[in-house]
């Protein structure tokens, strides 16, 4: 039976540093199918190579501090703010704002939205990932091969796939061949059903396995495991207590030996546990989780409200350093 091995990251000491990161740990949480957790400071040499190695830096940015990943929906049905901006002025906004990365997407893929003919989506992001690219890494946020390559020849540096290679068999060559990092993301179902009845065994531990598959399908394409970012994919075919069963056991997935992407922002459990019923009002919850996951170790968060999230973080790293905030 697998065994899993969850870091249990300390506030202050520890013997072992996450990820070569911010975080450190003395303890994990052993974990198994069927049987009650149990906590240890016994961990397998091999593991603990997986969870203390420094994350490989992904576009020029080290993932030895938390990153800020801004949110570009190029398109007009957002479950946020689709329609509400003109999509590169928000990008010029976003990194003023003071974003490391911009995410770029011509496809919505909130509950129920419909898949977008790919000419469309290609020409929703085009303008957009043109107009920035050079200034700081562009992701493209697409599941389609033919976008991912139009995205590339615009300059992006980056391809978040939320389907995570399971929707179109040609993305994972069309990443190798460019040499660029993917993120890849654990969705259970297509947008337009997921969140019909999703259900699962072990929600924590479905997703860790179902990662796990997904990183070796990438690597046997030809993508180095040090390219590859894992997101477990909140709110994506997963009801609100499998989103919080995953958030509080985030640090298990640093096992994967990848980065942790982070997409929590301005999403619907957010404002039902927070009585948030508009998504622009979900800023200071979602604040609170990406801390939550900061402290965790998580690397990369997913945003809309840029300029509120490098706030906190600025705060927690004043706090944390005793130093005052970073110079940026």
């Amino acid at each position: 039976m697998t065994v899993y091995y969850r870091p249990i990251p300390q506030e202050l000491g520890g013997c072992w540093s996450l990820a070569g990161g911010w975080v450190r740990f003395s303890q994990v949480e052993r974990l198994e199918r069927g049987r009650a957790p149990a906590i240890t400071d016994q961990i397998p040499e091999d593991v603990l190579t997986r969870l203390t190695a420094p994350r490989a830096s992904l576009m020029g940015l080290g993932m030895d501090r938390p990153r800020i990943m801004g949110i570009v929906n190029a398109t007009p049905d957002s479950f946020s703010d689709g329609g509400s901006y003109a999509p590169l002025a928000q990008g010029q906004a976003l990194i003023a704002a003071g974003a490391d990365i911009l995410d770029i997407g011509g496809e919505s893929t909130r509950p129920g939205a419909l898949q977008v003919p790919v000419q469309d989506e290609i020409d929703r992001i085009s303008a957009v990932v043109a107009g920035l690219s050079g200034r700081i890494p562009i992701s493209v946020d697409t599941r389609k091969a033919a976008v991912a390559r139009a995205g590339i020849g615009l300059g992006a540096a980056m391809i978040n796939d939320v389907s995570g290679f399971d929707f179109d068999p040609d993305l994972p060559d069309v990443v190798a061949a460019a040499r660029l990092p993917v993120c890849l993301m654990h969705a259970q179902g297509l947008p337009d059903s997921m969140q019909d009845d999703p259900r699962y065994d072990d929600v924590v531990l479905d997703v860790y396995d179902a990662l796990e598959a997904r990183i070796t399908r990438a690597e046997q394409a030809g993508i180095p495991r040090s390219q590859i970012v894992i997101d477990p994919g909140i709110g994506f075919g997963k009801t609100q207590t499998h989103n919080l069963a995953i958030l509080r056991r985030l640090s298990l997935y640093h096992g994967l030996g990848c980065p942790i992407l982070l997409g929590v922002s301005r999403k619907r459990f957010i404002g039902s546990i927070g009585k948030a019923g508009h998504a622009p009002d979900r800023m200071p919850g979602t604040l609170a989780l990406t801390l939550a996951a900061v402290a965790q170790g998580a690397q990369i968060h997913r945003v809309h409200d840029v300029a509120a999230i490098r706030q906190g973080l600025r705060l927690w790293q004043a706090v944390r350093d005793n130093e005052g905030a970073e110079e940026e």
